[in-house]
């Protein structure tokens, strides 16, 4: 009789699988580019496929990464990483999608599975981040992943949508980087929590795309480009400072390229930008804090 595959070869198989489809998806979407792939080796144990897509009619810069690592616990996360034992285990998809069209969101999602010594368990989510941000496009995003967090409890939404309010914020800019939607971490390593993991990473297309077709043909001018590339700046500010991802990267001796793809291919830092009173630049700041969305 075959060897029922491990909880964590599962995740590994899904999160490739996933990758798959949303690369696909995404292509169809664009129209015009394709994703570059690299495979690489992880010194220590393990590695990944790094999925990149520059240029397109859609996209200015789409990633879309896997990875599968192991080994013994580096040093710089020994003391942060949950679980005891010196050896670890991480597979995880994560993409962040910068559009061309500033009325287009960027968006990001995660999906995860790690363990160590006897410990695993799932983390993951995903959010939006709207430039010139339409109330029914962020109904939208939160309405889906609401259902998929309700399949699993009513309790859950709330809890992860108010989690992921208060990871993706700046508290030097006293503002979210977008308009949030659902974040969760350290779920234990069961089936009801890998059942919960595969509910999220399928309604990632389903929250994004649509927003993508309303909005990739609207009318643009220099004034949206470089209000998108001003708030690109504050997506920028929270990877590089905040995010738990760039840092498990970082200290895990991951592929520097592939942990540095959710950076936009522009962004600006202008000195102090004041939007207009009453200017839709304005109305977008007001989207920037927490409201209930669904």
């Amino acid at each position: 009789m075959a060897e029922t595959p491990s909880l964590r070869d599962r995740a590994s198989t899904y999160v490739r699988d996933l990758q798959d489809r949303i690369c696909a998806a995404l292509e169809a979407a664009d129209g015009k580019a394709r994703f570059h792939e690299d495979r690489w080796e992880r010194e220590g144990g393990g590695g990944g496929i790094s999925r990149v897509m520059e240029g397109g009619a859609v996209f200015e810069k789409a990633g879309v990464n896997t990875s599968a690592v192991y080994g013994e616990v580096p040093s710089a996360l020994a003391r942060d990483l949950k679980g005891a034992g010196p050896e670890f285990y991480a597979t995880g998809v994560s993409l962040v999608l910068h559009p061309r069209n500033p009325h287009v969101p960027t968006v990001h999602a995660n999906f995860r599975f790690l363990a160590r010594g006897d410990s695993a368990w799932f983390g993951g989510g995903a959010d939006l981040t709207p430039y010139y941000p339409r109330e029914e496009d962020v109904r939208h995003f939160h309405g889906t992943l609401k259902a998929a967090c309700d399949a699993h409890g009513p309790a859950l939404y709330p809890r992860y949508k108010k989690w992921c309010d208060e990871y993706f914020y700046l508290p030097h800019r006293r503002e979210m980087r977008g308009v949030g939607g659902i974040f969760f971490d350290e779920l234990a390593g069961t089936e009801e929590s890998f059942a919960f993991l595969r509910s999220a990473g399928e309604a990632f297309l389903p929250a994004y795309l649509p927003i993508v077709e309303r909005r990739k043909d609207d009318a643009h001018d220099e004034r949206h480009r470089a209000w998108q590339l001003h708030r690109r700046g504050r997506y920028v500010e929270f990877n590089l400072i905040y995010d738990r991802g760039t840092i498990f990267g970082l200290r895990s001796n991951g592929r520097i390229e592939s942990i540095l793809m959710s950076l936009p291919p522009l962004a600006s830092w202008d000195y102090d930008p004041t939007p207009k009173p009453g200017s839709p630049e304005e109305q977008a700041v007001a989207y920037y804090q927490p409201r209930d969305w669904a």
